[in-house]
């Protein structure tokens, strides 16, 4: 049997979870990439930030009028808010992050060091502190 014979038998209920769930994650990653927000979306689609709010979070599903109006938002086809798969150019960005991610993580990283150390070194010039003398 298929997989697509076994989606197909899957409760109603849970096959739009499902979507929804692909539809708010599609939503959310290609509004972040172009780096805009909420309100901003809303607005470039011509809807209200609360309902678009429950759109991004999967409790809403939008007519295909407001799918349409989003994805010319987002300068996409409509499709790709349903697209499951990362594009090679997707899949490009989320290495190229991960990589200036971790650039900034070892980066932090080595200038604590070179602080401690530096930190050291001039503990160490300054010798030990003086001694109380008693005259």
């Amino acid at each position: 049997m298929s997989s697509h014979k076994m989606q197909l038998k899957l409760p109603y209920k849970q096959i739009m979870t499902n979507v929804k769930e692909i539809l708010a994650r599609n939503l959310k990653e290609n509004r972040r990439r172009l780096g805009i927000t909420q309100p901003e979306l809303a607005e470039r689609a011509g809807m209200s930030t609360q309902y678009l709010a429950m759109i991004e979070i999967a409790r809403k599903f939008p007519t295909a009028d407001i799918l349409e109006r989003l994805s010319a938002a987002l300068g996409i086809d409509p499709h790709e808010l349903f697209s499951v798969a990362v594009s090679p150019e997707r899949a490009m960005e989320q290495l190229q992050q991960a990589i200036l991610d971790n650039m900034d993580r070892a980066m932090e990283r080595a200038l604590d060091k070179a602080i401690k150390k530096r930190q050291g070194d001039v503990n160490l010039l300054s010798g030990p502190p003086p001694k109380n003398s008693k005259s």
